[in-house]
C-alpha cells in the first residue's frame, strides 16, 4: 500500500499535476465564495475543460476544486453572514459574530486551519479504509454488484433534503433516463427517437443542465441581488499556536466525525458540520458563548465539513457508489475519462486513487496558503452582480455542452435538462438522486441480467450467496425505514 502511495506522490513530479491542483483550488474558492453555487456546480462546470487532459491531471483538478469549494463557503459566511454553501451555515453562527467584534481575521484563520487539519486527518482515514473496502469488493460477482447498486439507490433519501418520497420520485426519473439507448445485450433501441440517442443520454450535458443551467434560471428569476458591503479583514495571522492546542480535541473529534458521516452515502458535509457543532457545544467549557463568537464553533464546523469530503470519496473509490451529490458528479467525470470507479479501480487504474490520496495531503498547505493570502479577494466575489454570474455560468455551460461532441445535440439535451432541473427544484425534487440513478441504472440492469444468465434463469443466486443476502437486506431496510416513518406521520396528522 505504501509503495503505491509513493507512486501517487510521484505523479506530482509532473508540473501539470501541480498546475491542475492549483487551478482547481483557485476555481473552488471562487465557486464556494459565491452564495447559491457550490462544489457540485463547480465540478460540473469544470468537467468540459478536462476534455483531452491526462486523467490524473483532470481528476486532481476536480478534487482540488471540490475541497476548496467546500471551504470557500466559509469566507462569505464569516464576513457577511451569507454562507456560500449549505455546509457553511453552522460556520456563520459564530464566524459572523466574530467579524462584528472586529475579529474577522481570527475567524478566517481558525476556519482555514481547521479545514486543513480536517482534510489531513480524513485523508489518513481514507487511505486506511478505502483499500480494505475495495479488496472486499473484489470478491463480488454480478449478484453482489446488483445488490450493491440497490443499496446505493436505497440511500437516495439521504440526498433528498429530508423527503424520502421526493427522493424516490427523483430516483424513478433517473432510472427512466438510464433506459434510453440501445439494449446492452440485444442491441434493440429503447426510447430512441433519433440515432443520436442510441448511446444513451450524454452525461456531461445532463449534469450541466441539471446543475448549472437550472441555477442560471433561478438567478434570472431572482434578478440582481443587493450588494453587501464586506467587513474589513484584519489580524489574519493573529491566532497563536496555543489556541489550536487548546482546541486540539475539538478539532480531532470533528475530523473523525466528519469523515464517518461523510462515508454514509447521502449524509454529506452539511450534516457533518451540524452534528460536529452540536457535539462541540455540548462538550465545551463555555457552551453559553456558542452563537456569540466562539472560535470552537467555527473550528468544529469547518473541520467536519472538509473531513466529510474524504469520507464521501471512500465509497466512491472503493465501491463505485457516490457518498454525496458532488461525488455523484465526480463519477461522471471519471467515466468520461474512461475510468470505472469501484474495486477494480485500484488494480486497473491505481494511479487515479493514489493520486487522489496524494492530492489530499499535498493540497492542505496549498489550500491554506491560498486561503490566507487571498481572503480579501475571495470576499469580493460575493459582490459580483448576479446577472453577471448568470451570464458567465450560462456561457461556460453552452460551450462545454457543445465541446462534448462538437454538435448542437448535447446543447439541446442540456437545455432540456436545465428546464427540467428548474421545474424539479421549484417543486422541491432533489437533483442528486437523478444523477445517482442515472449512473447506477446501467449497473443494476447489466448485473441483474448477467446473474440470471449465470444461474440459468433461477433467482436462487440472489439468496444463496451470503454477501448478496446481506446487501439486499440492507437495501430493503433502507427503503422501508423512511416509508414506515412517512406512514406513521400520515397516521398522526389529522385528516382533512
Amino acid at each position: 500500500m505504501f509503495d503505491a502511495l509513493l507512486i501517487g506522490f510521484g505523479t506530482f513530479s509532473d508540473p501539470y499535476v501541480w498546475l491542475g491542483l492549483i487551478v482547481g483550488a483557485l476555481a473552488g474558492y471562487l465557486i464556494g465564495a459565491i452564495p447559491g453555487l457550490g462544489p457540485s456546480l463547480g465540478v460540473a462546470l469544470l468537467i468540459p475543460f478536462t476534455y483531452g487532459m491526462d486523467p490524473v491531471v483532470a481528476i486532481v483538478m476536480l478534487v482540488g476544486l471540490y475541497v476548496a469549494a467546500e471551504y470557500g463557503g466559509a469566507i462569505t459566511a464569516v464576513l457577511i453572514n451569507t454562507p456560500g454553501t449549505a455546509a457553511a451555515v453552522a460556520t456563520a453562527w459564530d464566524g459572523y459574530p466574530l467579524t462584528q467584534q472586529g475579529k474577522a481575521g481570527v475567524a478566517l484563520n481558525v476556519s482555514i486551519i481547521g479545514s486543513g487539519i480536517g482534510i489531513l486527518v480524513s485523508a489518513v482515514l481514507l487511505v486506511l479504509t478505502a483499500i480494505p473496502l475495495s479488496e472486499l469488493a473484489l470478491r463480488f460477482g454480478p449478484a453482489e454488484y446488483f445488490a450493491l447498486a440497490l443499496v446505493g439507490l436505497s440511500l437516495v433519501s439521504g440526498l433528498s433534503d429530508g423527503s424520502a418520497l421526493k427522493g424516490l420520485i427523483a430516483m424513478g426519473l433517473g432510472l427512466a433516463f438510464a433506459t434510453v439507448g440501445l439494449d446492452t445485450q440485444t442491441g434493440i433501441p429503447r426510447f430512441t427517437y433519433s440515432p443520436e440517442f442510441f448511446e444513451g443520454l450524454p452525461l456531461v450535458p445532463v449534469l450541466l443542465g441539471l446543475y448549472a443551467l437550472s441555477e442560471v434560471l433561478f438567478m434570472i428569476e431572482q434578478g440582481a441581488s443587493q450588494k453587501v458591503k464586506n467587513s474589513k479583514i484584519s489580524g489574519i495571522m493573529a491566532v497563536p499556536m496555543s489556541t489550536y492546542l487548546d482546541m486540539k480535541w475539538h478539532i480531532l473529534r470533528s475530523a473523525v466525525l466528519g469523515y464517518v458521516i461523510g462515508v454514509i452515502p447521502g449524509a454529506g458535509a452539511s450534516i457533518a458540520s451540524f452534528v460536529s457543532y452540536a457535539v462541540a457545544k455540548k462538550t465545551s467549557k463555555s457552551p453559553e458563548t456558542f452563537g456569540k463568537g466562539n472560535i470552537e464553533g467555527v473550528a468544529a464546523s469547518e473541520t467536519a465539513n472538509n473531513a466529510a469530503v474524504s469520507g464521501a470519496m471512500a465509497p466512491l473509490l472503493a465501491l463505485g457508489i457516490p457518498g454525496s451529490a458532488t461525488t455523484a458528479v465526480l463519477i461522471g467525470a471519471l467515466m468520461i475519462q474512461g475510468i470505472q470507479p469501484g474495486p477494480l479501480l485500484f488494480t486497473k487504474n491505481p494511479e487515479i486513487p493514489y493520486s487522489i490520496f496524494a492530492s489530499l495531503f499535498i493540497g492542505v498547505p496549498v489550500m491554506i496558503v491560498i486561503g490566507l493570502a487571498g481572503a480579501k479577494i475571495w470576499a469580493q466575489v460575493a459582490n459580483i452582480p448576479r446577472p453577471a454570474i448568470a451570464a458567465i455560468v450560462a456561457s461556460i455551460s453552452l460551450i462545454g455542452a457543445y465541446a462534448s461532441e462538437n454538435s448542437m445535440y448535447p446543447v439541446y439535451v442540456m437545455t432540456a435538462f436545465g428546464v427540467l432541473g428548474y421545474v424539479l427544484r421549484k417543486g422541491g425534487i432533489p437533483l442528486a438522486p437523478i444523477v445517482l440513478a442515472l449512473v447506477l441504472g446501467e449497473m443494476i440492469e447489466t448485473n441483474f441480467r448477467r446473474a440470471m444468465v449465470i444461474s440459468r434463469g433461477s433467482y436462487d443466486i440472489f439468496y444463496t450467496h451470503p454477501l448478496t443476502v446481506i446487501l439486499l437486506a440492507i437495501a430493503v431496510l433502507t427503503f422501508l425505514v423512511p416509508a414506515i416513518g412517512l406512514l406513521r406521520r400520515r397516521k398522526r396528522s389529522p385528516s382533512v
